[in-house]
């Protein structure tokens, strides 16, 4: 059965029951875009947990194909970045070819926002610690880019909605200074609540800052034939590029 809405319908898969991110996005998108949210349950943000969840999407992308939606944004970075630049496009193309529906992962708006902004050099900060940063940093090295650093911040998977985002300024500041010359700051994971210092960042530190919800929102209008900048939140929105 179809659902439609006036300027297109995106279903998106998220891979937590934690609200924020989805509320968020609704927030920033045009009027005249209509959402069909689906949810995974993923619990302990491991790698192999991350490994693990990939059927479990593509049952829900098998879904929203069934409801003909206009495109298929499958969210959370880490389950497929774990495979790899290029496994992650191999992934998105066979189920492109099967369900006759586009498909765009997190990690692609990603990219696509840094290469918009002709972005060369990023400096990532995220919730995660230990060798898990090191594949996600491998795969924007992957997509073409230098990764001066992919800093985390230490707070358990379930806890990371109630970092502030002042703590999170403090950490991507600090970080921003250790790793001198980075053109772009990267916000890994719609997890924390800091679409409040988005702006922020960008006017004391001098560069654009690539956060999820803003990259997806932007990459969705690009899609979808839109052209609707939203100020507040980081050029990316603002300049539409």
């Amino acid at each position: 059965m179809a659902y439609m809405s006036w300027r297109g319908t995106v279903g998106v898969i998220k891979p937590t029951m934690r609200p924020g991110g989805l509320e968020e996005f609704i927030r920033l998108l045009p009027e005249g875009v209509g959402v069909i949210p689906l949810f995974l349950n993923i619990r302990r943000g491991t790698e192999e947990e991350f490994r693990q969840v990939l059927s479990a999407y593509e049952e829900k992308v098998a879904e929203l194909a069934g409801a003909e939606v206009d495109l298929i944004h499958p969210e959370g970075a880490p389950p497929f970045m774990v495979q790899g630049f290029d496994g992650e496009k191999k992934i998105v193309a066979e189920w492109e070819k099967k369900f006759k529906i586009p498909v765009v992962t997190a990690g692609m708006t990603q990219v696509e926002a840094m290469r918009a902004l002709k972005v060369k050099r990023i400096l990532g900060v995220t919730y995660f610690t230990g060798k898990i940063n090191e594949t996600f940093a491998r795969y924007f090295k992957e997509g073409g880019f230098k990764v001066l650093g992919m800093d985390g911040i230490s707070v358990a998977f379930e806890d990371v909605g109630r970092l502030s985002s002042q703590e999170v300024y403090a950490h991507t500041r600090k970080a921003f200074l250790r790793h001198p010359g980075a053109d772009a700051i990267y916000m890994l994971g719609s997890g924390w609540r800091t679409l409040d210092i988005v702006a922020l960042l960008e006017q004391d530190l001098g560069v654009p800052v690539i956060h999820p919800v803003p990259a997806r929102v932007w990459a969705v209008q690009k899609r979808l034939h839109i052209r609707q900048p939203v100020s507040g939140y980081g050029r990316l929105l603002q300049e539409m590029p």
